[in-house]
């Protein structure tokens, strides 16, 4: 309804890069919208993240669309680099982001849906789920058997080494971040690294190039969850930068998967134990749609049931999906493919003949999706 503060015609729920990629197209669509963000402002994701993370892919491949991140060539942005980078963008676009703005409730009103908040409830005809993968710190049951006095952490909590008192720490998690982590902290402190299930390293520079010039090039990054590429790719994530060897080059031990804990003494398979004096969850994250009452739209496990973003209920779509559609679909900087293919699809509905660009056109092939993984728990 014109006027109406409560009423548009799509809410973005999520104000991080996906978010934010769906609300430049958004923009260009002359849709009215709103983007609700439970931080308390823009980039709180990043910024929240450990003092030492830098992306791996570098910064000429890290940019929304619309705007190329503002750092040279082959440099590697921090996490306040990306922060910075997300607050110009929503000022160059005025993007209505609010924040503070943490959804409740979505439900099916009529041919529309409801959206409630804390403090309001907005009625629209369509919605953008763009919470991205980073919800729930997954920590295994395992972790009940630590002492108290025993450090417990979770990699979403870590901040630097500062945090954690002297003595052995365990990190647990065999993905980037616990390599990450486990090697930072090697530098000041004895550190075991236990890791469950070997993932695939890669350098990140290869014949003078960095690995995303590579990718790019020849096409990994274009292959889809339909290709036989983008199936096997899908199965597991890969080591970027680091490996074990070079995590054995800084001095972390590392360990098999942790199977018992008892006050502070943790054992893997194969029968090794330790005491330690910290741990630091570095496990993953699991996904909370608990806020979506829409039948059809999740699984008996809560996991996303989509095509492409596209869900069941009309005008009812999500981005920043792991492996949504490619490798690249929940990574900064290209995101705004699946931003670009989702807008297509509200411009459609809306009635907006921008569906029909070249850019945001839907073949058929790309209509095909599967459900979202459960993120990997190392």
């Amino acid at each position: 309804m014109p006027g109406d503060e409560t009423s548009c015609d799509v809410v973005v729920v999520g104000g991080s890069q996906a978010g934010l990629a769906i609300g430049y197209h958004l923009r260009e669509l002359g849709l009215r919208f709103r983007i609700l963000d439970a931080g308390p402002n823009v980039g709180h994701t990043w910024s929240s993240r450990w003092d030492s993370l830098r992306l791996f892919t570098p910064s000429q491949y890290s940019g929304l669309p619309g705007m190329d991140f503002p750092a040279g060539k082959d440099t590697y942005p921090s996490r306040d680099d990306v922060a910075r980078y997300l607050e110009a963008y929503v000022s160059k676009y005025e993007l209505p982001v609010r924040p503070d703005s943490r959804v409740t409730s979505l439900r099916r009103d009529g041919a529309g849906y409801e959206i409630t908040t804390g403090a309001e409830v907005l009625h629209t005809a369509q919605v953008v789920v763009a919470t991205g993968p980073f919800q729930v710190p997954f920590v295994p049951s395992v972790a009940s058997g630590l002492d108290a006095m025993v450090t417990q952490v979770h990699s979403a909590d870590y901040q630097n080494p500062g945090q954690l008192p002297d003595g052995r720490v365990l990190v647990v998690g065999g993905g980037n971040s616990g390599f990450q982590i486990a090697e930072e902290l090697a530098a000041t402190r004895q550190v075991d690294l236990a890791v469950g299930t070997s993932m695939p390293s890669l350098p990140q520079r290869m014949m003078g190039r960095d690995l995303f010039w590579w990718l790019v090039r020849l096409g990994v990054m274009k292959a889809n969850v339909d290709s036989r590429l983008g199936r096997k790719m899908s199965q597991r994530d890969v080591l970027i930068g680091s490996s074990k060897r070079r995590i054995v080059r800084a001095g972390v031990t590392l360990r098999n998967r942790l199977e018992r804990t008892e006050g502070r003494r943790v054992a893997f398979a194969g029968g090794d134990s330790t005491e330690v004096d910290a741990v630091v969850w570095a496990t993953g994250y699991r996904p909370d749609y608990s806020f979506i009452d829409v039948p059809g739209v999740l699984d008996e496990t809560g996991r996303v049931l989509h095509r492409r973003g596209v869900t069941s209920a009309a005008g009812l779509f999500f981005l920043g999906l792991p492996w949504q559609y490619t490798r690249g679909s929940a990574l900064l900087g290209f995101v705004k493919d699946d931003a670009a293919f989702v807008a297509g699809r509200i411009a459609a509905l809306a009635g907006n003949g921008a569906a029909d660009t070249p850019e945001r056109a839907a073949s058929p092939v790309a209509d095909r999706g599967r459900a979202e993984p459960a993120p990997n728990a190392g």
